[in-house]
């Protein structure tokens, strides 16, 4: 595996904000939107997963709804299909669906029962970890339809909520943990 490359890192975590109490009170939301604002600064976190993941993966799936954006982006430098991960009620089609707890209560996530095969290993893209539910929940539906979740990339890691704990099965890396 590549090693960090900390100036990213640190350019990463000078381009986030915090919007204080949001989505309720007591929470700090950890907003990724004016990275990608910052054409280069975005370019260079693509390169970065693409450069990691490069020949491993067959499909990125995008965690609805940042990580579609960044999913989508990495799925077209690696040449590879993009899956949507939606929030319930979305998606057309036969679906798996996982609920699943967060910092600020509960949730459901849905993948078409189609999207992914057997043969085919998925790289799960968001922005935030913070407790692991959202991601737990999607490895469950990628591994549900008979894939298998090859790593999980990240823009940020809230160490102090221990979300990296329930991943550990997985080969997780987040670009900058706080």
């Amino acid at each position: 595996m590549p090693e960090p490359d900390r100036e990213l890192s640190a350019a990463v975590l000078a381009g986030m904000r915090n919007i204080p109490d949001f989505p309720e009170p007591g929470v700090t939301f950890k907003d990724f939107t004016p990275l990608l604002l910052d054409r280069p600064l975005r370019d260079r976190i693509v390169a970065d997963t693409v450069r990691r993941r490069q020949g491993q993966v067959d499909v990125v799936a995008g965690i609805e709804a940042r990580g579609f954006i960044l999913g989508a982006m990495i799925a077209h430098e690696l040449g590879v299909g993009f899956v949507p991960v939606r929030k319930a009620g979305k998606l057309p089609a036969a679906v798996h669906t996982q609920s699943y707890t967060l910092e600020y209560g509960e949730a459901t996530l849905e993948i078409h029962q189609d999207a992914v095969d057997h043969r085919e290993r998925v790289l799960v893209v968001d922005d935030v970890l913070a407790t692991g539910g959202t991601l737990a929940a999607t490895c469950e539906l990628v591994q549900r339809c008979g894939a298998s979740v090859a790593g999980i990339e990240l823009v940020l890691e809230i160490g102090a909520l221990g979300g990296r704990a329930r991943l550990t099965d997985y080969d997780l890396h987040s670009l900058v943990t706080v």
